[in-house]
């Protein structure tokens, strides 16, 4: 069943510079950062005072309102990215099979906010105070639930949970299940709404998240030398993928094709990658083996780039190890420049870049790369976008814990 190729049809962003697939591309086309104050909680007692919130969002524009209050913000911004990529997809799923139809969708870390705001009812109260919706609304992989409930869709349904590479083995599987003909279509993608008191101090204690308070659109700066960690993001992406000939039968809108996926343990540390960024270098040389293609025919890298000294450092490595001289031939950005980090939302969000950088022949910047680290001297799309044809384009992510994953699309040619 390998032969079975498998195309983007329907995508669904929620994101700190867009609500919605148009407005986040054209953010992204002008070089916007999503950075500024925290304001879900008085943050004037943390190291880091600012991330990259979600604005004017109304869940019960997607939801109704006492449906919304027994789910996390998590499942919200999860249910309505669903809802945006399956309008966008044009499907009827009246004249489909739903026992071929599943939801891959992942998180992170869940329901924070409901898991600290459960603590404090305890502590305050006693058991007697615990919701009855507290676990339901607290596991991650509820989001992928709620989906496959709001659309009766009776397909593979589960969650993946691999930190920042949660969304990319999400799409990942989704790929392979459509390939081996477990399923035709797979609602797949990620969200995290992790904007809260103890995600910011841990972060914080760990010292992986900027502290630029006094200019915190300027944080987010990867591969640039005055880098000093991530800036935290919240949101989710959602694509519909599915069997190309299913999609072609129906007269689908196909954005791309997905053609490969690579995924890897670094096997090395719990936060930190390995020299030369050993696992990174495999993930992507796998995505090119299982695609068929050479590392000369890729045109663009969306990637991970976090703003953290020891990534981009590394993933540039690995490029420069894995594509040799067309290391310096290829576009790269670092969206997350823009968005933030988005954690098990990133991977989905940056798939959703990559997927609309192929359709649009355009490369979106890094922004704030004002100084380039020495040791990253490639391409980075510095401040600027650019136009530029795309055939092959790669998505990386890669987790604490080791967890790598990347991505391999291809324009769609008809």
């Amino acid at each position: 069943m390998h032969n079975r190729r498998v195309a983007v049809t329907g995508l669904g962003v929620l994101t700190p510079i867009g609500n919605n697939t148009n407005d986040f591309w054209q953010a992204l086309k002008e070089g916007k950062s999503g950075a500024g104050p925290i304001t879900y909680f008085d943050a004037s007692n943390f190291a880091t005072q600012f991330a990259c919130e979600v604005k004017n969002f109304n869940v019960e524009d997607y939801i109704e309102k006492k449906a919304a209050r027994r789910m996390d913000p998590f499942t919200h911004y999860a249910i309505a990215t669903a809802i945006m990529a399956m309008e966008d997809s044009g499907l009827n799923l009246e004249n489909e099979d739903k026992e071929r139809i599943g939801v891959v969708f992942g998180s992170g870390i869940g329901g924070m906010d409901t898991f600290e705001k459960q603590v404090i009812a305890f502590l305050d109260g006693g058991p007697r105070k615990i919701s009855p919706f507290f676990v339901p609304m607290m596991i991650s992989d509820i989001a992928a639930g709620q989906i496959s409930i709001k659309y009766g869709l009776k397909g593979p349904n589960y969650a993946t949970t691999s930190a920042c590479a949660t969304s990319s083995h999400a799409l990942a599987d989704a790929f392979f299940l459509i390939q081996r003909g477990s399923a035709d279509i797979i609602v797949t993608g990620g969200s995290e709404a992790a904007i809260t008191q103890m995600s910011i101090g841990g972060f914080n204690a760990s010292r992986a998240i900027s502290t630029w308070n006094d200019r915190p659109t300027e944080a987010s700066r990867p591969f640039d030398k005055d880098r000093n960690g991530f800036v935290m993001g919240e949101g989710g992406g959602v694509l519909i993928l599915e069997e190309l000939e299913h999609a072609k039968a129906r007269g689908a809108n196909i954005y791309a094709e997905i053609i490969g996926a690579g995924l890897t343990g670094d096997a090395f540390h719990v936060t930190a990658p390995p020299p030369e960024g050993e696992g990174a270098f495999r993930s992507m040389r796998e995505a090119l083996r299982d695609g068929g293609i050479k590392p000369e025919q890729v045109d663009y890298i969306n990637a991970h780039g976090t703003s953290t000294p020891l990534n981009d450092e590394n993933e540039t490595a690995a490029i420069k190890n894995l594509f040799g001289e067309h290391a310096y031939k290829m576009a790269i950005s670092s969206t997350k420049s823009m968005t933030g980090h988005l954690l098990g939302a990133a991977g989905a969000v940056e798939a959703v870049v990559t997927v609309l950088a192929i359709k649009n022949s355009f490369v979106p910047p890094t922004i704030n790369l004002d100084e380039p680290d020495p040791l990253c001297d490639l391409d980075y799309t510095p401040k600027v976008g650019k136009e530029r044809n795309i055939e092959y384009a790669i998505s990386n992510t890669f987790g604490f814990g080791g967890h790598n994953a990347s991505l391999l699309f291809k324009k769609y040619n008809g």
